[in-house]
């Protein structure tokens, strides 16, 4: 009846443009944190040690530090208000800043570096007027002796 036509070789693809369909990647599943929901006693101590030395103390940051929830970290918070180891910079409905107020740990270093200070532990103007009374007192010394031999 008809005149059929032969078909061409392609090769098994398909018409239209020949580009293949886009793929979706996976989305990245993030880790579960596993948080302690308690403090235990090394925790508890570490954090008492280390947050009166932080300048900047959240929940968030307590919470990612000691690898505990975020409601004990809020509990810590004010416990160490409290305590007066930390104290309140700002404060929003959303969340409070703390830094330290420098009882604690972080007051007894400090004491020490005031002591000491850096390098000798006195400024220069410190330096400057000790130089002035160790040479008066040179001065005063020398002025005896030399009065004590000429009466002599």
């Amino acid at each position: 009846m008809g005149k059929e036509k032969p078909e061409k070789a392609t090769g098994g693809k398909t018409k239209g443009g020949g580009k293949a369909k886009k793929k979706w990647s996976k989305a990245k599943v993030k880790e579960k944190l596993n948080n302690n929901v308690l403090f235990d006693k090394a925790t508890y101590d570490k954090l008492l040690k280390e947050v009166p030395t932080m300048k900047l103390v959240t929940p968030a940051v307590l919470s990612d530090r000691f690898r505990i929830n975020g409601s004990l970290a809020r509990l810590a918070i004010k416990e160490l208000v409290n305590k007066g180891y930390i104290r309140a910079i700002t404060h929003h409905s959303k969340i409070t800043i703390y830094t330290r107020t420098g009882l604690g740990a972080s007051a007894e270093k400090e004491d020490k570096k005031g002591a000491q200070g850096k390098k000798g532990g006195k400024n220069k103007k410190d330096k400057d007027e000790d130089a002035a009374a160790e040479e008066e007192e040179e001065e005063g010394e020398t002025k005896g002796k030399k009065g004590k031999k000429g009466k002599e």
